[in-house]
């Protein structure tokens, strides 16, 4: 059952209230569905930024796009978009800024005198195929950057956009420099188009992992994140997918909702899943101490109670069932130079 009244092709259901603002407004009977995505183009100093979070494994990120078009009302990226003055509910959505000049402050990053390689995530925040990529080109930019420069890039999308560029792809993948984590929290094709809505196909996930695969390109699958009472009992169906589908390895994430990720995700699930949405929210609070969200290092990751503890023990399950003897490749960062010249640095 779901409420005839949602906005379809969108995860928020309306703005939420910017934390940063002192002044607040209600715009009364504001057509949403009528809000058409805004491109804006914007001009940082650096696109390189470090991890400094000591419960993730990457070191540096990158992020060609600010907001999402994706629509996933649980993306954590959500009150980043708040720093810009925009709401982290439909504006995150609709309001998208665009780093043309991203791949020429890469380039820069490269040559800095005394840089030590070590694989970028691309992206760490919003994604970098999301539809904007097919108009703007940035991230295929950056990958240009990072083959010219044979610089390590792990590349995170839930979008199958990303076959576009394996002619890229496959040169990177031939010296070690490239992997793909593909995110894909359920295979549920009438789930997806709630959960994700502006995302590919599940079909199109997969078959994404396939061709990726079957090109020399390593895929790891990110299943998440996993949301008990929507798609918690899917973990098993989907690592043996995309095991089968050349997946060399899997993660996941337990659902957290911190700041103004709740309010839209509570609306959205009220909305989309009202039969259930209560008894969802009751299950999240289950894993995170009687709240909806999560911020302490490394407890983020693992949640508490008997659900949280039931999907660690699936995910085991499925790793020695499906991914026993696969090995996921590290990224190689000896033919960096600093330059597009392969000739080695004698002295920094």
């Amino acid at each position: 059952m779901q409420n005839e009244n949602i906005i379809k092709g969108q995860g928020a259901q309306r703005n939420v209230t910017n934390r940063f603002d002192r002044y607040t407004y209600e715009p009364e009977d504001e057509d949403f569905e009528a809000v058409k995505t805004s491109f804006t183009e914007v001009f940082p100093k650096t696109i390189v930024n470090q991890v400094k979070s000591e419960d993730l494994p990457m070191e540096y990120s990158m992020n060609p796009y600010q907001g999402c078009e994706h629509g996933c009302s649980y993306c954590f990226a959500r009150p980043t978009h708040e720093y810009w003055g925009y709401s982290a509910g439909i504006d995150f959505e609709r309001k998208i800024m665009v780093k043309k000049n991203a791949p020429e402050l890469l380039e820069k990053f490269f040559q800095k005198r005394g840089y030590r390689p070590q694989p970028i995530l691309l992206s760490g925040n919003t994604d970098c195929y999301q539809p904007a990529e097919r108009q703007f080109e940035i991230t295929r930019k950056l990958l240009q950057v990072c083959l010219d420069y044979r610089h390590p890039v792990n590349i995170l999308t839930k979008n199958a956009l990303v076959l576009r560029d394996i002619d890229l792809l496959v040169p990177m993948a031939e010296q070690n420099i490239v992997s793909v984590s593909f995110s894909i929290p359920t295979i549920n094709e009438e789930l997806r188009r709630k959960m994700e809505p502006r995302t590919s196909s599940t079909t199109n996930k997969l078959k994404a992992v396939k061709i990726l695969s079957e090109n020399g390109i390593p895929v790891n699958v990110m299943v998440a994140p996993i949301i008990p009472g929507l798609n918690s009992d899917e973990p098993l169906s989907i690592l043996k997918e995309v095991s089968d589908a050349g997946a060399k390895s899997f993660g996941y994430t337990l659902v957290r909702l911190n700041d103004a990720v709740e309010p839209v995700f509570v609306n959205w699930i009220e909305n989309a899943f009202p039969d259930r949405a209560q008894k969802v929210l009751n299950l999240i609070r289950s894993m995170r101490g009687g709240k909806l969200g999560e911020k302490k290092v490394f407890d983020r990751q693992k949640g508490e109670g008997n659900i949280a503890e039931m999907i660690h023990n699936t995910f085991k399950v499925g790793r020695k069932k499906f991914f026993e003897g696969k090995e996921f490749p590290e990224l190689s960062t000896k033919n960096f130079t600093g330059s597009k010249d392969q000739q080695l640095k004698l002295f920094d």
